[in-house]
């Protein structure tokens, strides 16, 4: 009996709206909500903040487009 296996663009949809961290190749990390995204994993990311090493806000980024080809990872918070 085969196991059903969540894709990745599932698991984006059930993070629209949500607050996610995401991290970057170039080791930054962007917290806010997943309000789109495209087949190439384009993120529109609202609230958007950079936060420094200890977790806390380097910088208040308001809305944002991250390219797909810049992120390394998608976590919820």
């Amino acid at each position: 009996m085969a196991t059903m296996h969540e894709r990745p663009f599932d698991l984006l949809n059930k993070a629209l709206g949500q607050q996610v961290l995401i991290r970057l190749k170039n080791g930054d990390d962007i917290r806010g909500k997943i309000m789109s995204f495209d087949v190439h994993m384009n993120l529109v990311i609202e609230g958007a903040e950079e936060l420094d090493e200890g977790g806390g806000v380097k910088a208040k980024l308001g809305t944002i487009l991250l390219r797909g080809g810049n992120i390394l990872f998608v976590s919820p918070v």
